[in-house]
């Protein structure tokens, strides 16, 4: 883990269990949480100025970040 905020974990604390079978078992749940960690990690590049990027860019990366919790939490439903 990366320790960046707003890790599926932390955002969905009950439901670790469910994550860690839906990762065993879905691959497209896989591909979802790989997707979240990627542009989330992108995002706190940006935050902390270790990738630093346009606010343009920054915002989409933020809702990219929203669509696929989105996603992740009706597979979590």
């Amino acid at each position: 883990m990366s320790h960046a905020p707003h890790e599926i974990a932390e955002e969905f604390p009950d439901k670790t269990d469910r994550i860690q079978q839906l990762k065993a078992q879905d691959a497209h749940f896989r591909k979802l949480m790989g997707d979240y960690d990627e542009v989330n990690l992108a995002i706190h590049r940006a935050e902390t100025n270790l990738r630093p990027t346009d606010d343009l860019h920054e915002t989409e990366l933020r809702k990219t970040r929203l669509a696929l919790k989105d996603q992740i939490a009706r597979m979590l439903a």
